[in-house]
């Protein structure tokens, strides 16, 4: 009779990583030899100090703490639940456990020989390579050699419909256009009228191609009268012909028409003019494959006439976003990609209402003014649309004109925020918005809210601060924000314990030590049992890199992945850290960019129930560069005196 005991062990282990990624038979074994291990409440697994074990572990039902002892002090590290693998010690270093580990409740436990599953990782690198990033020797190596491949499931992610288009193998034209060189023009001419095509390939006998005739060569040599109707079409085609195969991507294309100065690519079996046409590359045909190419997306924005085309582009560039994040590229691309493309339908839709202010026939006030971007995209980090964060900064006026420049511009603020709804960016709920009168300031009105909220830091001061510490200018005259950005710098130098005020603030969010059950998830309201990704994991990261950069007086650095990679290179002792912190915000940044294309809307809240125990492990993995980073601040800031 079978033993059913190593298939249940099996039939467990398959679905947790990195057993997950073992074939079936090697997996089997691995069951067979796996102890089953029942531990009461308190007892120890192992202790912090003890010599390496034979086995290591992974929670069957129950639940241990990972705990690290310190002068006759247990510290919780990490708690671990179904599915969780401890004990690794053994296998990763030759030294003595770092932790001890103990049981919380009762608990089922799997034993694995370390021996056995260690003579598999040379033949199975994906095993060796997700142990030595996830299980790393020491927390400051947990994100080395870090991959987003391996945070996100590709079960939920592989979709053929989506392939980079710098890589993508363009279709080939199924019935190419050609005739003999003896063809008469007039001949030639009519077959590609009727074919409605732009080009035709010349071939001989044996149907490779021999040259090429375009509606340019019609209209420079036929139209002007230099060749005769009745002329062979060799006499106006271009030769040779310039060839590729069958498996062109787009960068190739690209690059052979720039390097040829030419407009059309004939395909043949083999690349070579020696073998059989098998289709033809037009520039066109280029243009259409590239219909949601970031540049050309930019470019028809410049084209949109109202708020319902910039909304057919935003879309599309939704679809970019899939893209991007199915195909893996960075955040960092990404970002840039989706700012410029949010940038342009900004720009366009002030320019729009600009117009329509024209034609009712409101005068332009004399004072230029700035547009600003707050909040996520203000940091460059708006990749689905959300809500609308922004503010107008106008030039300062004589008092008499203060208020009708206001009123213009609030008009103005009002035209161009009802827009960006229409495009599908959501009316801000605490109405951060520039048609707002309060955020529609001239710059001596800016510079004294800003000194208000830095002199008196009051809890509602530094929520705004934190809002429209992030501006950014999109439209108008940015020489207006450098004189803003120079006066709250001037501020904060004379009022030094408002960086602390700050700090503190950025700490009303500690970092979830793990998702553990319904640890980390809402426990009331309209998302009740989900989980915040934007207030308990990005926020925290954003805050903490805010007031750095404040502190380090670096201006025009509003990302938060580029203000830690910019503070890494400011404090070079904490670069390990800061590092850390930016490859963190990155994979959350990803993260929530997918939970909203899934779920479509803004990937804030999510059921952690949902989560792969791979999708788990990562996202706790970003947990640590914020308690890290919090302890930081606490220390430079003094916030233990602040109470």
């Amino acid at each position: 009779m079978e033993n059913t005991i190593p298939h249940r062990v099996y039939d467990f282990l398959k679905n947790f990583p990195p057993f997950n990624l073992l074939g079936r038979e090697v997996l089997l074994k691995i069951a067979g030899q796996a102890i089953v291990l029942y531990r009461r409440p308190e007892e120890l697994v192992f202790r912090q100090g003890d010599e390496p074990g034979t086995h290591f572990y992974i929670v069957r039902e129950g639940a241990v703490q990972l705990l690290r002892e310190t002068n006759g002090e247990s510290v919780l590290i990490e708690q671990c639940d179904e599915g969780d693998l401890f004990g690794l010690r053994p296998l990763l270093a030759s030294d003595q456990y770092a932790l001890t580990a103990r049981v919380s409740e009762e608990t089922l436990l799997y034993a694995i020989q370390v021996e056995t599953f260690r003579q598999l990782l040379e033949s199975n690198p994906k095993v060796a390579f997700y142990l030595a990033t996830n299980y790393a020797v020491s927390a400051g190596d947990r994100y080395k050699g870090y991959k987003p491949s391996l945070f996100l499931e590709k079960d939920k992610l592989t979709d053929s419909s989506f392939s980079l288009l710098e890589v993508q193998s363009l279709e080939k034209s199924k019935d190419p256009v050609t005739c003999l060189p003896g063809t008469p023009v007039r001949e030639a001419a009519a077959i590609m009228s009727a074919r409605e095509v732009g080009s035709i390939i010349i071939v001989n006998e044996q149907f490779a191609p021999v040259g090429i005739v375009t509606d340019k060569d019609l209209r420079k040599k036929v139209a002007t009268g230099e060749v005769p109707l009745d002329r062979p079409v060799s006499a106006i085609m271009s030769s040779p012909v310039v060839t590729v195969g069958p498996n062109i991507t787009v960068a190739d294309v690209q690059i052979e028409m720039v390097k040829h100065r030419i407009n059309h690519l004939c395909v043949t079996e083999d690349g070579t003019n020696a073998s059989r046409v098998a289709g033809v590359l037009s520039e066109h045909d280029l243009m259409v494959m590239q219909g949601n190419n970031p540049a050309i997306l930019v470019r028809e924005v410049r084209r949109c006439n109202d708020a319902a085309g910039l909304r057919q582009v935003r879309e599309r560039s939704e679809e970019l976003l899939k893209k991007y994040i199915y195909q893996e590229v960075s955040i960092s691309f990404i970002s840039t990609v989706m700012t410029e493309v949010n940038d342009e339908i900004i720009k366009r839709a002030v320019a729009l209402a600009e117009s329509e202010m024209d034609k009712e026939g409101h005068a332009r006030p004399a004072a230029g003014y700035c547009w600003l971007a707050l909040g996520s995209e203000g940091r460059e980090e708006q990749l689905l649309r959300t809500d609308q964060d922004n503010a107008l900064l106008f030039a300062n006026v004589p008092a008499a004109e203060l208020e009708p420049t206001r009123a213009y511009y609030l008009k103005l603020a009002g035209k161009v925020t009802e827009a960006l709804h229409q495009v599908g960016f959501e009316y801000c709920p605490g109405d951060m918005m520039a048609s707002n009168p309060k955020w529609c300031l001239s710059l001596d009105e800016w510079k004294k809210q800003f000194s208000e909220w830095i002199i008196e830091p009051s809890p509602k001061a530094v929520m705004l601060c934190t809002i429209f510490f992030d501006y950014r200018p999109v439209y108008g005259d940015g020489s207006l924000t450098e004189e803003l950005t120079r006066h709250i710098f001037d501020a904060i130098a004379e009022q030094s314990i408002f960086l602390s005020f700050l700090s503190k603030d950025a700490l009303q969010n500690p970092p979830p030590l793990t998702f553990f059950r319904n640890f980390v998830v809402e426990s009331s309201g309209e998302h009740k049992n989900e989980f915040d990704i934007k207030s308990r994991a990005m926020m925290p990261l954003a805050d903490a890199a805010r007031v750095l950069i404040l502190n380090a007086r670096v201006a025009k650095v509003n990302n938060t992945f580029r203000r830690f990679e910019k503070l890494a290179e400011l404090e070079p002792s904490n670069k390990e850290l800061f590092e850390q912190a930016a490859d963190a915000y990155e994979i959350l940044i990803r993260y929530r960019a997918l939970q909203g294309l899934r779920n479509h809307d803004s990937g804030r809240y999510f059921d952690p129930s949902e989560l792969a125990k791979m999708e788990r492990i990562n996202l706790r993995n970003c947990f640590q560069p914020i308690k890290d980073l919090q302890s930081l601040l606490r220390t430079r800031f003094q916030l233990s005196f602040m109470g």
